[in-house]
């Protein structure tokens, strides 16, 4: 199978390729990143017509090349997955939270929301089913720390943000950018953390391989 991994964060695809090479090694793997498409959406504060075009541009070049489905890595960017979704019905189109979102509420329903992109926690909430006792935190500093190369500096910001929610079942980390946080936020809190790309690549795979 070849899976086609569209990226608006440039520190995302070796999360992804980490979940892959111990969940599913061996499904095939194309990156297409776009990193100016988090700028522009920090920039501008909503999704244009624009980039949710450059979604679809991307994701037509993906099946051009073969792609037997598209994970997306860009947790902000919900709608314009979702115009993609439409667009191209014959091959799975998976939004990155999709996955983890049915994960964290299988296991109940208070569930923590760290991210550190902004934009993030303006759009996943959505996402979550009615009933969910939702608690979004933004990690603040950390993706400038990631950005920097400081990933130990990024991992204990988002822990520190971790352990300032309420009592939860789950947390969830909403970006694959946050995956390298895991271990530390289990530890400070003594939670289950789910992380997107583990959660992405197990449905993935479920959904192709039966």
């Amino acid at each position: 199978m070849r899976i086609a991994l569209i990226h608006a964060l440039r520190h995302s695809p070796p999360p992804v390729e980490r979940a892959f090479a111990r969940l599913w090694p061996e499904a095939r793997l194309m990156n297409l990143l776009d990193d100016s498409l988090s700028a522009d959406l920090a920039r501008d504060g909503s999704i244009t017509a624009t980039m949710t075009q450059r979604f679809l541009d991307l994701s037509h070049y993906a099946v051009r090349t073969g792609a037997d489905a598209i994970l997306f890595t860009c947790s902000a960017f919900g709608p314009c997955i979702e115009a993609v979704a439409t667009e191209l019905p014959a091959i799975p189109v998976l939004k990155p939270n999709e996955a983890m979102i049915e994960e964290a509420v299988a296991v109940g329903p208070r569930i923590g929301l760290l991210a550190s992109f902004a934009p993030t926690l303006a759009s996943m909430p959505r996402e979550f089913p009615a009933g969910v006792a939702l608690e979004p935190r933004l990690a603040e500093g950390a993706l400038d720390a990631l950005n920097r190369g400081d990933v130990a500096e990024h991992d204990r910001l988002v822990a520190e943000a971790a352990a300032s929610l309420p009592p939860c079942d789950v947390i969830a980390l909403a970006q694959f950018s946050l995956s390298s946080a895991q271990r530390l936020v289990a530890e400070r809190t003594g939670r289950p953390v789910l992380t997107t790309p583990e959660s992405a690549v197990r449905k993935l795979r479920r959904h192709l391989q039966g």
